[in-house]
């Protein structure tokens, strides 16, 4: 990416959608339509209420480069929908997450932006282009855990012949969700993670229970590396973590911003790609439940919203299971309905 000009990387270049579901060679566009063979035979499939479909299995060692995907945009179907990534042999998933959070926008609400790790567009094309190593094998599963049939586009771009070494970093993508979150407790962005990993950042879900008054002074603190009560790295308010300031405004930027600040619905979003957030033992991240009130001694209060957030980093495997993702009725309760 840094040095396009170079030809002779050893790279092979691959891509699985429907019309090519193993990314073989010469494999692509081979299912009729009536146009014949060849002629937009396969560009999507209809997925079942309660199906998975399995939309990559690859055995080599490589790189997925790029996921484009879509599907009925509403917000429902956007958190029904849900993406599971298996790597190498490990057998749970390193990434679980409804798939409008995993494309960089919560609360199910499409929104055209872009940023440099997801680009939206207003009829819910969805990218993510982070970089996914893997060693032997990447397995990519989709799940409509709704209760209506959705149709379903997609792709994977990857490369294979890559030089991984045996403790590369592995995508890790976690959701979660408290509606509401508990009063004087800092909602969890990130649990406890053992071992070495890079904080990649992550999308944050905010739906204000009190739009009256101003819900982001919490602080976010991540704890690292023998850390117990006080955190190395610790912010001083909610949008300021996203490098806004006075408020919230939409205003998405390539790193950080908000893409969504509508009617008490907050989606914002923070990337540390230039500026690295890296554990070497352990790692865990929180942000404060703090509000701002004029009528309040001293502006400041403890408060209650739904928070939401789907979260990314990487870490080797083996690596510890994910905590248990919210069921379908809890990350579809309350969210965007128009």
């Amino acid at each position: 990416m840094n040095e396009p000009y170079l030809l002779d990387t050893g790279l092979e270049s691959h891509s699985i959608s429907f019309e090519n579901p193993t990314g073989a060679r010469g494999e692509g566009g081979k299912a009729a339509s009536r146009l014949g063979i060849g002629r937009k035979g396969l560009p999507m499939r209809n997925i079942e209420a309660g199906e998975t479909v399995q939309l990559c299995d690859i055995e080599e060692e490589g790189t997925i480069r790029h996921i484009w995907m879509t599907t009925n945009r509403s917000p429902a179907n956007l958190r029904s929908m849900v993406i599971r990534v298996w790597w190498d042999d490990q057998e749970h998933p390193s990434i679980e997450c409804p798939i409008g959070d995993f494309m960089g926008f919560a609360h199910g609400k499409v929104e055209a932006y872009d940023s440099a790790v997801h680009s939206l567009g207003s009829n819910a094309g969805m990218n993510i282009w982070l970089p996914m190593p893997f060693r032997k094998r990447a397995r990519v599963t989709l799940s409509n855990e709704g209760t209506a049939t959705r149709p379903l586009y997609y792709q994977i771009d990857y490369t294979l012949e890559d030089e991984h070494p045996a403790d590369v970093g592995r995508l890790h993508v976690l959701f979660r969700r408290e509606n509401p979150t508990t009063i004087k407790e800092d909602f969890v962005i990130l649990p406890e993670r053992s071992g070495k990993g890079r904080y990649l950042g992550a999308l944050l879900g905010i739906r204000s229970l009190d739009t009256a008054r101003w819900w982001g002074e919490g602080e976010i603190k991540i704890y690292m590396d023998g850390d117990t009560d006080f955190p190395t790295i610790c912010g001083t308010g909610s949008e300021d973590y996203v490098c806004l300031s006075y408020g919230m405004q939409q205003t998405p930027f390539f790193y950080n911003g908000c893409n969504l600040n509508q009617e008490g619905f907050i989606s914002m979003y923070r990337w540390h790609l230039p500026d690295p957030i890296y554990w070497k033992r352990e790692c865990r991240i929180t942000i404060q439940q703090i509000g701002w009130g004029r009528e309040v001694e001293g502006g400041l209060y403890e408060r209650q919203d739904d928070w939401s957030t789907a979260t990314f980093w990487y870490e080797p495997i083996p690596s510890a299971p994910l905590p248990e993702m919210p069921d379908l009725a809890a990350r579809t309760a309350d969210i965007w309905n128009r």
